[in-house]
């Protein structure tokens, strides 16, 4: 199996978990955090609806500077409601694996950077970026998934039945 079909099939089943989690996330409670320095709730959702787009940067561009020294800082899409978190994950989803499937695992083995303010913060193959995205994206989940829980949200099944979803 080539790399660029792996990575394409890991993402597809981390963005159908990543939605499901995302169809819970109860409205009117963007600023909601269980403790102070906790991230709040719609920042949270909107890193889980956000980042399979990160991906599509890392095949597409050879790097991201987060706050570049001149020019506009990278900005996510708005996700104000559940309906916007949804189609800006389906939307980064797709704009993703339409990346991953028009390159090549040669491509994927060339080195991606993320820097901030003209900082060098990562430089690695971008199969090692994207593989640690996923990683980065099942932790903020699981992260959200706790919010659910402490907000009375049912909670999804993710990599097997939760006490809400005893589904298969």
């Amino acid at each position: 199996m080539k790399l660029t079909e792996f990575l394409a099939a890991h993402l597809e089943r981390e963005a159908q978990i990543s939605r499901r989690v995302l169809e819970r996330v109860p409205e009117g409670k963007p600023d909601w955090k269980p403790h102070e320095k906790s991230m709040a709730m719609g920042y949270l959702a909107q890193l889980v609806a956000t980042m399979p787009d990160w991906i599509a940067m890392m095949v597409l561009q050879d790097q991201l500077d987060l706050r570049p020294v001149s020019g506009p800082a990278y900005k996510a899409a708005a996700t104000d409601t559940r309906a916007q978190l949804l189609a800006v994950q389906d939307a980064a989803a797709k704009k993703s694996l339409d990346a991953l499937r028009q390159t090549s695992d040669e491509h994927l083995a060339t080195h991606w950077k993320l820097l901030a303010g003209g900082h060098v913060v990562l430089d690695q193959p971008r199969h090692e970026a994207i593989a640690d995205t996923l990683t980065h994206l099942a932790h903020h989940r699981g992260q959200l998934t706790v919010y659910l829980r402490l907000n009375d949200a049912p909670v999804p099944k993710v990599y097997g039945p939760s006490a809400d979803d005893k589904s298969f």
